[in-house]
């Protein structure tokens, strides 16, 4: 069987240890040599950054969030070890790890180190197709002549590098697919390499549906009503029985269930910003017209954030006047969101400042910088009614999923 050591990136043999290094990281799968779609993964990574600049902490536990009011943005695997979870309340976080290092987040500093991350991917592949700040999925076929080795001795290379010139480790899935390849990625980590062949089906099998991408906790118990617990709950049916269950997207989610993604890695497909404009019929200077088209804007937004699972850090509007002057504004979130409400109540504010009897023929809003959707719209004390919205929100989109956009409008929407 093809087995690679971890650690020195030597092909390794059937011994336990290294022949190279002496290390025993090896990873061994029969198709370790023959496949190219890997997905990287950055462990705890704004925990792992901080300590990266703060030595001292290496040992202690480390949660990166808010006041004593606030929630757990991130946090390193000793806090983890202890209890401690993304999302969670801050006094909760510190009751389970009283001698955890809180430090507020410092998006400049994340935000560099993954540039870092992937100039050092782009040296591989020019297939690099980011997903997030602290992940992205990349195919090296065809690499091979060029590295003088196959894509798994490359990534072993790779994750050392990243250790050496940035100060933080990543773990790596290497598959067939991007969506095997995410899986695979976060089954060993931290600092692992994990390999997902042609036995997905039967690795995803017992696994519970929560490990599909794209099933949310929401869609996870509408699941459970019916019985579907695991994967191999939905491995099972037909695409009649998954088109009746699910409607059409139902055997989309039985193939991806199985383990199967006919996605390619795209380079373009990366995100920097998403927004939504329109241009009107006629000019328009009244406050309350303009926000009426705002707010319709501001849920799109929303949905499209939701949709690429995204949380947005700030809010952009843009205006131009009759004249196309362009007027562009910009708010710093307090924290990261994709519901429309609070979207819509920073570019409120901002517009309130630009109507002064000007007539407007067009206007947006967007969302920049995104950052990861697993941050928005986290429980707050200082702000209890948060967990409200983010279930009335779902409610709503789940009305709309089935019954079409116009389903349910909001009153300012009229």
């Amino acid at each position: 069987m093809a087995a690679l050591c971890r650690d020195c990136a030597a092909v390794a043999g059937e011994a336990p240890l290294c022949p190279a290094c002496g290390g025993g990281r090896i990873v061994r799968h029969p198709e370790l040599f023959g496949l190219h779609i890997a997905h990287v993964d950055c462990d705890a990574f704004f925990a792992s950054v901080e300590k990266r600049d703060r030595p001292e902490l290496a040992a202690r536990p480390v949660i990166i969030g808010g006041g004593v009011r606030g929630v757990v943005a991130a946090a390193c695997y000793i806090a983890r070890i202890q209890g401690v979870r993304s999302a969670m309340p801050m006094f909760r976080a510190l009751k389970a790890c009283p001698d955890a290092v809180v430090i507020r987040p410092n998006f400049a500093k994340y935000v560099a180190a993954s540039r870092q991350i992937r100039t050092l991917m782009e040296h591989l592949t020019p297939l690099v197709q980011p997903l997030s700040i602290d992940e992205a999925v990349l195919d090296l076929a065809g690499t091979e002549a060029l590295h003088g080795a196959p894509p798994a001795v490359v990534l072993a290379r790779f994750a050392g590098a990243v250790e050496r010139e940035v100060g933080i480790t990543v773990s790596i899935g290497l598959a067939p697919n991007p969506l095997l390849a995410k899986i695979a990625a976060g089954r060993d980590k931290p600092r692992g390499f994990c390999v997902i062949g042609v036995e997905a089906a039967e690795v995803l099998a017992p696994q519970p549906v929560r490990l599909l991408p794209g099933i949310g906790p929401a869609f996870a118990r509408k699941l459970e009503t019916m019985g579907i617990t695991r994967l191999g709950h939905l491995q099972v049916l037909t695409d009649r029985a998954a088109r009746a269950r699910f409607g059409d997207d139902g055997p989309a989610l039985v193939r991806r269930a199985r383990g199967e993604d006919a996605r390619a890695v795209d380079p373009a497909r990366e995100t920097k910003s998403i927004s939504a404009e329109t241009t009107f019929v006629t000019d328009i200077a009244d406050r309350t017209e303009l926000e009426r088209q705002l707010w319709r804007l501001t849920e799109k937004l929303a949905n499209r954030l939701h949709g690429e699972d995204f949380a947005a850090g700030g809010v952009v509007l843009k205006l131009k006047t009759a004249a196309f002057v362009p007027r562009t504004r910009t708010h710093r979130l307090d924290a990261p969101t994709r519901l429309p409400d609070l979207l819509f109540a920073a570019a409120r504010t901002m517009l309130a400042h630009e109507v002064d009897g000007t007539a407007f023929r067009l206007i947006g809003i967007g969302a920049q910088p995104l950052l990861p959707g697993r941050l928005a719209d986290q429980p707050d004390l200082a702000d209890p009614q948060v967990p409200r919205r983010v279930a009335t929100q779902e409610a709503i989109d789940a009305l709309r999923r089935r019954f079409g956009m116009q389903a349910v409008v909001r009153g300012r929407g009229l």
